[in-house]
Formats: structure tokens, C-alpha cells, sequence
């Protein structure tokens, strides 16, 4: 598969899943419908913006591929249509953002690396884009973004994503198998994060409050 069709399967991948987590947030902050498809929208095509943005793309792809605009739009659909069958939605919305954090801090990188970056700054931006996201989700709904506040390896499972990527690149065996194991080594950090509560150092003060 070639890198650019690659990335552009990864980016609606993460879209997908990006709006998916938004619109169940939304469900979860009881929202409206409006607010429901925004928060879905903007949280699912800020990674991409952010990396189109600092790559100089002109314009952006969620601006110019009508795709980019479908996909979240059908992910917030399915999300209002199946809120009331998913009991624990803090959940559904941990889950779908690792998949998130996983697509796009792959494409990220990728598309950094391809835009002839070198391989720190194209992880670095591969970060951005992974975490993107999630930062706009959680500051529309008024809460302090995960990769700030939750501790558990959320900026570090994406870079473990984007260094494998960096890694496979400069070995140029870089491809779907590559970018399939950067999106799983993501995800499955980031769940295993959550299910034992591993978290960063924080200062003993905040521990005790």
C-alpha cells in the first residue's frame, strides 16, 4: 500500500474514533444535538489541522476532502443512535480515544516524515497530532485535557506509536504492517495504562489533596 493512501486510511481511522469519543462525551455532558455533532466534528479533525497547519499544507485535508466531513458526521450519528446501550461511557470514551491516539499519532508522524522532516521533529509532531484531538474535545466540554491531568502515559503512548513509525522509516521497511503494529503498541499502552493506573510522577502535595 503506498504511504500516501496509507496515511489517508489512518487519518479516517482516527476520525472516526476521535469523533466517536467526542460525541459520547458530549452524550456523557448532556448536551444537544448541535453540541453533540460539534464537539464531534472539531475534536475529530483538530490533530489533522494542527498537522496540516504547521506542515504548511495549504489548504488543510479536512478543508479540501469532503471525507474528512462525512466520517465524523456518521460517527456522531451512530453515537446519538447508540448512547443508551453503552452502561458506562466514561469507558467507551477512554477506549475509542486510544484508537484515536494510536491512528493519528501514526499518520502524524508518517506524514511528517514524508514532508522530509527529520525523525524528532516528525515524532514530535506526531504527538501533536495524536494528542490534538483530545485537548480541543476536552477543553470545549470545560475539562482539563487528559494529556495534562491524567497521568497515565497518554503523550508517552503516542511517542512509543510515532518512534516505531521513525524507526521502521529510516529502516524503510515502513508500511501497512509497520503502521498497524505503531496503532496497536499505542492502544494497548494507553489501555494497559488505564487498567493497572499507572501514572507519571506528580508532586506529593497534589497526592495528598
Amino acid at each position: 500500500m503506498e504511504t500516501s493512501v496509507l496515511s489517508l486510511v489512518l487519518d479516517l481511522g482516527g476520525v472516526f474514533v476521535f469523533a466517536l469519543a467526542g460525541a459520547l462525551a458530549a452524550v456523557r455532558a448532556r448536551l444537544d444535538v448541535i453540541g453533540l455533532v460539534v464537539v464531534a466534528m472539531v475534536s475529530s479533525i483538530g490533530g489533522g489541522l494542527v498537522r496540516d497547519v504547521l506542515l504548511g499544507t495549504e489548504p488543510p485535508l479536512a478543508l479540501r476532502d469532503w471525507r474528512y466531513l462525512a466520517v465524523p458526521t456518521a460517527a456522531a450519528a451512530l453515537a446519538w443512535g447508540l448512547h443508551p446501550r453503552l452502561e458506562r461511557l466514561r469507558r467507551s470514551v477512554r477506549v475509542a480515544d486510544a484508537f484515536g491516539l494510536g491512528f493519528f499519532s501514526v499518520s502524524g508522524t508518517a506524514t511528517a516524515l514524508t514532508a522530509g522532516l527529520a525523525p524528532p521533529q516528525a515524532c514530535l509532531l506526531g504527538v501533536l497530532t495524536g494528542v490534538g484531538g483530545g485537548v480541543i474535545r476536552d477543553v470545549l466540554l470545560r475539562e482539563v485535557p487528559l494529556v495534562l491531568s491524567d497521568g497515565q502515559f497518554y503523550a508517552v503512548s503516542a511517542l512509543a506509536g510515532a518512534l516505531l513509525v521513525a524507526v521502521t522509516w529510516e529502516l524503510e521497511v515502513y508500511g501497512l504492517a509497520a503502521a498497524a503494529a505503531g496503532v496497536a503498541l499505542v492502544v494497548v499502552l494507553r489501555l494497559l495504562t488505564l487498567r493497572l493506573r499507572w501514572h507519571m510522577p506528580v508532586p506529593a502535595d497534589s497526592r495528598r489533596r
